[in-house]
């Protein structure tokens, strides 16, 4: 793998990444990064790409440090390059980065690979989740499992084995309607238990609370910290007033 590139090296690597992308990403709506910018400049995605591509399928680990120094090259103000786990996670390449338990791969952290260019980022769902009213199709995406415990559907419970797990249309966030945009797959066990009480993301983690009254099932330590948290925000200013 070379560390410096040219303009005809990087070309030619960013047609390769174009070829596998419209053959085998874009029905996953896997996110191309533009190769320059208005101003004609390289966009910092697509040399982070160009760089973990270099002698594909036979790709290697790379650092941050690594990279970093790379895109220097062409932005020497950067001090950290976070592209690649953003190409990952956000932007579906299926970029394995250390720290995360991979299957594929063994890294350490701060190492990234590129595995493939023929699958996405295997937790990446692109935007059709958030918008398709199928809920056959919205399940499909989820390979028929539960978003939040991973269960599958017709498959028995792990913690209740005489339970058959039925996924059944949750709300990504109770306080909005049920509707494309807002639901996710989950079993009976997990929706019957959180109904309501959490803001979920698409992939079934909790970001937030929805309803505040579960707050009073907290440690009284948590309540007196998140009491504190309220009482600095508003100033101690009576709720009711």
């Amino acid at each position: 793998m070379k560390k410096q590139l040219s303009n005809n090296e990087i070309k030619n690597l960013y047609k390769t990444i174009c070829k596998y992308h419209r053959k085998y990403l874009n029905q996953y709506e896997v996110k191309l990064p533009r190769l320059t910018n208005a101003r004609g400049n390289y966009t910092k995605d697509a040399l982070v790409l160009v760089y973990l591509v270099q002698d594909y399928p036979n790709t290697r680990k790379v650092s941050k440090g690594e990279l970093t120094q790379f895109i220097r090259q062409y932005y020497p103000e950067v001090n950290d390059v976070q592209q690649a786990r953003h190409l990952g996670a956000q932007k579906g390449w299926f970029i394995a980065a250390g720290g995360r338990d991979n299957r594929d791969v063994i890294l350490s952290r701060g190492e990234y690979k590129l595995i493939t260019l023929k699958k996405p980022y295997p937790a990446f769902h692109g935007h059709r989740i958030e918008q398709t009213e199928d809920w056959e199709e919205l399940k499909k995406r989820y390979g028929y499992r539960c978003a939040t415990c991973g269960l599958i559907e017709g498959k028995p419970n792990i913690h209740w084995p005489n339970t058959i797990t039925r996924l059944q249309k949750a709300h990504i966030n109770p306080n909005l309607p049920l509707e494309a945009g807002n639901i996710i797959p989950q079993c009976q066990k997990c929706n019957r238990a959180d109904r309501n009480n959490w803001v979920y993301d698409e992939r079934g983690r909790v970001i937030k609370l929805s309803n505040p009254n579960i707050i009073k099932r907290s440690d009284k330590e948590i309540r007196l910290k998140v009491y504190k948290i309220l009482y600095e925000e508003f100033k101690g200013v009576n709720p009711n007033e």
